[in-house]
Order: structure tokens, then C-alpha cells, then sequence
């Protein structure tokens, strides 16, 4: 499949769960509270994307083909879509703009503390995603985006917080987020030991 239909594809893909929670609540259909409804949609959606940008590289590694890294960026930036999607539910729709009540819901609430800490690393990863950064930040850029292997941990903590009790939903996040890293140590290990080969062969 040529690489700009893919695109496309992902694309209309990404915009289908928004445009599902703006349908719902336009026909009252996201039960007795809709702005709750519409949070955690939000929220499992950003988790979601995270996941499945991280799985790309794997992907590339055991497919061979070259388009997950070519999308990987396009999917990041949809992660970074929803957790604006949100935030801007819990700023505008639940707290009204209160900035002193949200800024004593950061510090009172854990899951809403590492909620917000989690937007704060994923901002700079979002306006970096550019050809122009890349090129700019070198070998700067690819230490800053280790961030996306962060940046789900404390999504994944944000929700087992949040939910307390009924840990099912969030466990299931959590080995899928543990499954997408265990498979990249193998590629680390092989990459650290051929930098310690070529510093000594140096």
C-alpha cells in the first residue's frame, strides 16, 4: 500500500473516536454524565495511541516493512491530539478555567499530578515533531523523545489512580505497555554492545 494512502488511512482512523464522542453527545447518548463519558474517553484514547505508537519500531523489526516508522510520528501526534482533547474536557468542562481549584486538584490528587506531568513531557515531544527540530536538536532530539517510553508509565499510573479499585482496565494497559518494552531490550543490549565495540576498536 503506497505510503500516502496509509497515511490517509490512519488519519481518518485517528479523528473516528473524537468524532464518535462529539456524535454521542450531540444525541444525549454518553449516559448521566456526559463530560465524565467524554474525559475518559479522551483520556483511554490518548493511552491507546501512545501504545500503538510505541509498538511500531517492534513492528518494523519483525515485518520488515518500512511504513510503522514512517507513520510513527503521525500517530504520536494523535496521542498528543487526545490528551489536549482531555485536558481542555477537565480545564473548560469540569473546572470552568477555576485556576486555583485546578491548581489545588494538582497538588491534592496524585493521579491528577502525574496526569498533568504526563501532558507537561508530551508537549515538547509534540513541537519537536518536525524535520526542522530533528535537524536542529540532533543528537539532542533522540534523547528527548526517550520520553516516549515515560510519558505511558505515567499515563498507565494516571489511570490506576484514577480508578482505585476496579484495576482490570488499567492492568490490561499496563502488560501492554510492559510487553512493548521488554521486546526492545534485546535491540538495546545489541546496540550498546556495538557502540562499547566500535569505542574500543577506536
Amino acid at each position: 500500500m503506497p505510503i500516502a494512502l496509509t497515511k490517509s488511512l490512519i488519519f481518518s482512523l485517528g479523528l473516528l473516536p473524537a468524532a464518535l464522542l462529539a456524535w454521542q453527545f450531540y444525541r444525549d447518548e454518553l449516559g448521566a454524565n456526559p463530560i465524565e463519558a467524554i474525559t475518559h474517553g479522551s483520556g483511554e484514547w490518548t493511552l491507546r495511541w501512545l501504545l500503538v505508537t510505541l509498538a511500531m519500531t517492534p513492528l518494523k523489526r519483525w515485518s520488515g516493512w518500512s511504513w510503522p516508522v514512517r507513520v510513527r510520528r503521525m500517530l504520536g501526534l494523535f496521542a498528543f491530539f487526545y490528551a489536549c482533547l482531555h485536558l481542555m474536557t477537565y480545564l473548560w468542562l469540569d473546572q470552568f478555567f477555576d485556576w486555583p481549584e485546578i491548581w489545588l486538584d494538582i497538588l491534592d490528587r496524585p493521579f491528577i499530578t502525574v496526569g498533568m506531568l504526563a501532558f507537561v513531557l508530551l508537549l515538547p515531544l509534540a513541537l519537536t515533531s518536525n524535520r526542522y527540530s530533528i535537524k536542529k536538536l540532533g543528537r539532542n532530539w533522540k534523547r528527548l523523545h526517550r520520553l516516549a517510553y515515560v510519558i505511558p508509565l505515567l499515563g498507565v499510573l494516571h489511570f490506576v489512580w484514577l480508578v482505585k479499585a476496579d484495576l482490570r482496565e488499567p492492568a490490561i494497559y499496563a502488560l501492554v505497555l510492559a510487553a512493548l518494552l521488554a521486546v526492545r531490550l534485546p535491540a538495546s543490549r545489541r546496540k550498546e554492545k556495538a557502540k562499547v565495540s566500535r569505542q574500543t576498536a577506536g
